[in-house]
Formats: structure tokens, C-alpha cells, sequence
């Protein structure tokens, strides 16, 4: 019972079937687990224990009737505060959004309502997705489980923190610019970035309409694999969604690494930028790990980061000004002070500047495109620096930029975030791996691969720290 919040969703679920577990059981241990640690960490911004207490004696009584509704069935999971949940303020952590209560689920609520899941409650973010750690917001901001001294990566800061601190096994967070990926990594945990359009959008508040993606935080590439049986599929009620039918992610996953072929795109942090050498060391291991897994593992090469970055930071920069426009006119100082510095730089860019963005991307669509028709899976660092101290406002803008996740908003191809390594300073370190647009079950198969060799994935924080100042 004691390590029932280490437990996966897939450990959930064959100790439910076994019946050595019960979802209330599992959901009473996880509520006293945040009780006692989320002082420290400032995960959730809402916990619902009673709604949690009544889906968890319902989803009992289901599988006591062995009605058993998905692999998810009584799994508790969190949901980042941008998502709608019916009845339910969906606050962005933003004073603007404090009085906004969701009338209706969105779609992925209502997916994982209908697999039979527990929502535990709302999560920490960055205000709006974009503006953070901000102690000026609506509320404090999460820490990393693994030192609350440290920041957890952004902008979903809370996901990352409640699945590494043991919280619960899965949580929803959001990705426009690397905001799943970099608090997994940050937070040595797993987080998929899916396909653009692979999972609906629909009830979800908007940061940019073409790079904008929705996807699951767990511990485990097995859970990620079950979230996306869950999640993923067509939406006709987000204009985005792709037709493409969703693959069985759980199929191929245990198929190995042999016969993949990886192609590491280290210009990215060793010529266009200059990562920490525990990063470029453990990008290096990452590569023996898989060819000694049975992989192949070349170099290949992109156009320059720069040209991803710019890019991308064009078309987000015009698509958030469009979602914040009004607000910024007539109530500036309700945002926290960088959701606003950074909001506001969309103002100074013109129809022109969109435009030739996005002739850009639609040739940088094509370089990746043409990479991956040579290699299966691209290996690319996640951040170049591990998490910096929440207070040291210096150290974080020198490192918060510095990483290679936006390219792949920008292009819309599937990027897998995992745990490979641990500074000296005993923070985790990441590495992504990216794969063909719809492909995701084989980019699943490939981090599944990893982790059984690089045993990172059964990592966890010590969480034996004092309370966080």
C-alpha cells in the first residue's frame, strides 16, 4: 500500500483486475499523499475529493459487476486548468479567468469520463500558458518534485509536478511551444506531444490556433500508450482535428528496438546552440543505449534551430495577440507581469510578417518530412540546461529559452519527452524523440524501447525535503 503512488496507470489497472486494489482505496491514499506533500509543491490549484470519492466508489461498484470500461477504468488523473471540467472553474491561473466556470466537459474530459477515469482535480500552469513562474498570478507556482527550490518547466507546471511527485499516475497538460515536453523533462517524467489535430482541442482555452496541442503526462510510456487509445481521435467540433484514423498505440509497443532507425540531429545543441555537457553526454548515451538495444543510430541534419525558432515565435507571437487582444486594451494589470510582457509583443507584428512565417513553415514542414523518410524516429535534445532556481530570475531567462522543443509545434510531427539522465546536482535530464505526422504508435514503440534499456523510467524524486520557503 505504501507504494501505491509510484503505481502506473497499467499497474492500476492489473491490480484492479487481480482485485488487490480498489479505486477507493487508491484514490483515499493519493488524497492524503497531496495532502501532506502539495504545501511544498503547489501542484493542484483545486483538489475535488468528494467528486474524486463518488467516481471512485461508482468505478468500484462497475468492476464488482465486471464492467470493466477501458484500460483507464478507476486510473485517478489530473487535468491542467485551461480544460474545461463541467461545472468546474476553468481559471487559466489568471485573476481575468477566476469567475469563468465550465458549462460542459471538453472532449478529452468527456473521453476520459467515459474510460471510467477519476479527475482528482485542476492543475497548476503558467498564467494563460505563457506566463510563469509568476508569483504575481492567481495563484503560487508549482515546483519541481525533484527540489521545490527549483522551477518545474512550463507551461504545464503542474502535470509535471503532481505525476513525478507521485500525485497521480496521468495528467493532461498542453504543448504550443514545448509546454508538455518541457515540464516531463524538467520533472523526469514521460510527456507526448501528439501528432497536431490527433487529439481534439474542443473546450480547451486557446494560446495559438495552429500550435496549440493537447496530450498525457504519466511516468511510464506504457500510460502514454493507453491515454492515446483514449484520447486520440477525430473531433468535429475542433475545426483542427485529423480525419486520419487513430492507430492502436498499445499494438507495436513492446516490439523492441531492432530494425529502428534513429537519426540524431545534434547540430541543435552543439552548433546552433551550445547545450551543458551533461546534456550533450547524455544525448551521446542516449544513442549507445539504443544501438545496444538493437537500433540503428546515424547523425542526420535540419535546417538551422534558428530558422524553427523564428518561425514559430512569429506565428505564436501573432495567433496570442488575436486571443488576448482585448484583454491586454482594457485590463492590462490583471496579468501577471510576464504573461503580459510576453503577450503584448504580438502587437508589433504585421499581416506581412504572418504571411512569410508561414511560407517558412511549410518548407521547414518539408526538411522534417524528408528527414524522417530516412530514419524512423529524430533524437533531440529537450532543454540545454537543467531546471534553474524558481527565485534566480537571471539564471531563469538565460536558460528558459534555451532548448529545441518548438520546432515540432511548428511542424506538427509527434515528440516523446523522457527521462536520460540526472545532473550532478541530482535534477533530472531529457531527451526527445520525434516521429512521422500519425505515427505516433511507432514514436511509443521507440520510447517504450528506450526505457526498458536506459532504466530511467522507474526514476522518482526523493521528496524527503523541508517545506519549500
Amino acid at each position: 500500500m505504501n507504494d501505491i503512488h509510484w503505481m502506473t496507470a497499467a499497474d492500476l489497472g492489473r491490480a484492479y483486475r487481480a482485485g488487490t486494489l480498489t479505486p477507493e482505496s487508491v484514490v483515499e491514499h493519493l488524497l492524503q499523499r497531496i495532502a501532506h506533500h502539495d504545501r511544498d509543491l503547489n501542484a493542484f490549484v483545486a483538489v475535488d475529493a468528494e467528486q474524486a470519492r463518488a467516481q471512485a466508489r461508482t468505478a468500484g461498484q462497475e468492476m464488482k459487476r465486471g464492467l470493466w470500461r477501458s484500460a483507464l477504468h478507476g486510473v485517478p488523473v489530473g487535468i491542467k486548468d485551461l480544460i474545461d471540467i463541467a461545472g468546474q472553474v476553468t481559471s487559466c491561473h489568471s485573476r481575468l479567468m477566476l469567475d469563468q466556470v465550465a458549462q460542459r466537459d471538453a472532449t478529452v474530459v468527456a473521453r476520459l469520463r467515459d474510460a471510467g477515469a477519476i479527475l482528482l482535480g485542476k492543475l497548476a500552469l503558467h498564467e494563460f500558458a505563457i506566463g510563469g513562474p509568476s508569483d504575481d498570478a492567481a495563484y503560487p507556482p508549482a515546483r519541481n518534485p525533484w527540489d521545490p527550490r527549483h522551477q518545474t518547466g512550463g507551461s504545464s507546471s503542474g502535470s509535471g509536478a503532481a505525476v513525478a511527485a507521485g500525485f497521480v499516475p496521468l495528467a493532461l497538460g498542453t504543448d504550443t511551444g514545448g509546454s508538455i515536453r518541457n515540464p516531463a523533462g524538467h520533472c523526469g517524467v514521460a510527456g507526448l506531444k501528439p501528432t497536431y489535430g490527433a487529439v481534439s482541442r474542443h473546450g480547451v482555452f486557446p494560446l495559438s490556433f495552429t500550435l496549440d496541442h493537447v496530450g498525457p503526462i504519466t511516468r511510464s510510456v506504457e500510460d502514454l500508450a493507453l491515454a492515446m487509445n483514449v484520447l486520440a481521435g477525430h473531433d468535429p467540433a475542433d475545426p483542427a482535428s485529423a480525419r486520419t484514423p487513430a492507430p492502436d498505440h498499445l499494438a507495436g509497443l513492446n516490439q523492441g528496438l531492432a530494425g529502428l532507425r534513429f537519426g540524431i540531429v545534434r547540430h541543435f545543441h552543439e552548433e546552433d546552440a551550445h547545450a551543458s555537457e551533461e546534456v550533450i553526454q547524455a544525448i551521446d548515451q542516449c544513442g549507445a543505449i539504443l544501438r545496444a538495444g538493437g537500433a540503428e543510430v546515424t547523425d542526420i541534419r535540419l535546417p538551422p534551430l534558428a530558422r524553427f525558432t523564428m518561425t514559430q515565435r512569429v506565428i505564436f507571437h501573432a495567433e496570442s495577440w488575436a486571443v488576448h487582444a482585448n484583454w491586454l486594451r482594457s485590463r492590462p494589470g490583471d496579468y501577471s507581469h510576464i504573461a503580459r510582457r510576453k503577450l503584448i509583443v504580438g502587437a508589433f507584428l504585421g499581416a506581412g510578417d504572418y504571411v512569410q512565417a508561414e511560407r517558412w513553415r511549410k518548407q521547414l514542414i518539408e526538411a522534417v518530412d524528408h528527414a524522417l523518410e530516412q530514419v524512423d524516429v529524430l533524437i533531440v535534445a529537450n532543454s540545454f540546461e537543467p531546471a534553474s532556481e524558481i527565485a534566480d530570475e537571471i539564471e531563469f531567462v538565460r536558460t528558459y529559452g534555451r532548448h529545441a522543443r518548438s520546432p515540432f509545434n511548428l511542424t506538427g510531427h509527434p515528440a516523446l519527452a523522457l527521462m536520460c539522465g540526472l545532473s550532478k546536482t541530482g535534477l533530472p535530464l531529457s531527451v526527445q524523440f520525434v516521429g512521422r505526422c500519425h505515427a505516433d504508435d511507432t514514436l511509443l514503440r521507440a520510447g517504450a524501447g528506450f526505457e526498458k534499456h536506459s532504466g530511467w523510467g522507474s526514476s522518482h524524486p526523493p521528496m524527503t525535503y523541508p517545506r519549500a520557503a
